[in-house]
Parts: structure tokens; sequence; C-alpha cells
């Protein structure tokens, strides 16, 4: 009798992977580097170590030498994960492949399927982000007591209720809308995985930073009047935060 052959310890099967196309336009890495923190450095936890194919196909001076490794390390600190290049002439492949990119020739973004929206906005002045976002589901999450300032929440793939003050210093942030029914003096991140019909809603809008999809405007830009310290929602509009009294 035989004896009974041993189980494969792996299996090699095709999987597909939704991946951010982070269009860089710029070939100045400095500016790159710049527009990143003004964008993004509000709000950290935009991205959750998304896997990224870095797109060269608009770059501005295609002949323009370019340092991957600085470039990964920029994407790496924003809580992206690079792991290909497309649209790469030969002159920075060498370059690209020493950083641990892959080429990708092929690589086409899927239509969604299911409960998913296509994600189409500008994150960075020079840069493009695509992405696929699941839809906030039914179930919100409740917080019904105040946080304190270095507090933080995050409703991930759902909208957020607070019942209580979210004092200076404190942050929410969620997928979908977020509803503060108290003074909203800390910072609050609606849409924040692209979601641009996210809303926020509060009984005092007091905020040291309100986002949604991205766009952002903190307490330096002083409130209008009619919303300041009030009931009011914000929603928005092409790239701009509209803020009304409810």
């Amino acid at each position: 009798m035989s004896p009974t052959a041993a189980p494969h310890a792996y299996e090699i099967k095709s999987a597909s992977l939704p991946l951010v196309s982070f269009v860089l336009k710029n070939s100045d890495v400095s500016a790159l580097e710049a527009d990143l923190k003004r964008r993004l450095g509000a709000t950290p936890d935009f991205f959750d170590n998304d896997p990224v194919v870095i797109d060269l196909q608009h770059l501005d001076n295609p002949d323009a030498a370019l340092d991957f490794g600085l470039i990964c390390q920029l994407l790496r600190a924003h809580r992206m994960q690079p792991v290909a290049v497309r649209g790469v002439q030969d002159h920075h492949l060498v370059s690209a492949q020493a950083a641990g990119l892959f080429e990708a020739r092929d690589l086409s973004v899927a239509a969604p399927t299911g409960r998913v929206e296509t994600v189409i906005q500008e994150v960075v002045r020079e840069v493009e982000v695509v992405r696929e976002v699941p839809a906030p589901s039914a179930a919100a999450m409740i917080v019904d007591k105040p946080l304190r300032s270095g507090q933080h929440v995050y409703a991930r793939g759902r909208d957020l209720v607070v019942l209580a003050m979210v004092n200076p210093g404190a942050e929410i942030m969620a997928d979908g809308h977020i509803h503060v029914y108290a003074p909203l003096r800390g910072k609050a991140i609606a849409g924040a995985r692209g979601n641009e019909e996210a809303r926020i809603f509060t009984l005092a809008l007091e905020a040291e930073l309100i986002s949604i999809a991205g766009t952002y405007r903190t307490s330096d830009t002083p409130l209008p009047p009619e919303v300041a310290g009030k009931r009011a929602q914000v929603t928005l509009q092409g790239e701009k935060l509209v803020m009304q009294p409810l």
C-alpha cells in the first residue's frame, strides 16, 4: 500500500486587491512633501496602510529624475504602502525597482460591485486618489459620554452619533455622517474614507477642525456668525465646505 500523500503546505490562487492609485503630477518631491503635510496632516487616519500604485502617466516632467525611495517614505509616513509603479519611463524603472516597487503595466481599476462607491477626489493639489469605498452600514456607533482632550473615536464603515460634548483636543471620525447632540469643540472628520455625501450635524458648532472627504477647515478661519456656536450642518459642495444653520 502506498503511503498517504502529505497535504500541500500552500496553494497559489489568483486574487484581486483594492488599490489606491496615487497619480503623481509634480516631479518636485519637496513640493509633494509640503502638500501632503498641508492636506493630510490634520487627518492622520485618512489612510489605513492602503496598498498604493504610484502612477506617473500625468507627470509634469517625464524626463525628471525621481527619488522613489523618498517618495515611498513620504507615502508611508501618511499610512500608505506603495507596492507598484505604472506609466514609468525606462530611466525611472531601475530606481523604482530599487525602492521595492514592481512595474504594473496592465493594471486597471475594476468597476465596483454591490454596495461599493467609487470615489475620485483630489486629496493633494498635485495628487489624485481613486478609492473603492464601502457604503456605511445601518448600525451607527453611539458615544454617550463627553470626549476629553486627546481622546479619539473612529466609526469605521458607519455613522457616528455623539450624545455628549466633544471637548477641544478631542477627535471624532466616521466613514459616514457625524451627529453631535451637544457642543462640538474638537475635531470632526466625516466621510473619512472619501464619502463626499457625508455630513456633520451638531447642536453647537464651535469646532477646531471640520472635514468631509479630505476637504477641511480649521478654526484659523472664523465660522460664519449665523452658525458659530449654533445648531448647524456641514456639507461638501464641490471642493467647498458649506455650513448652514439648522
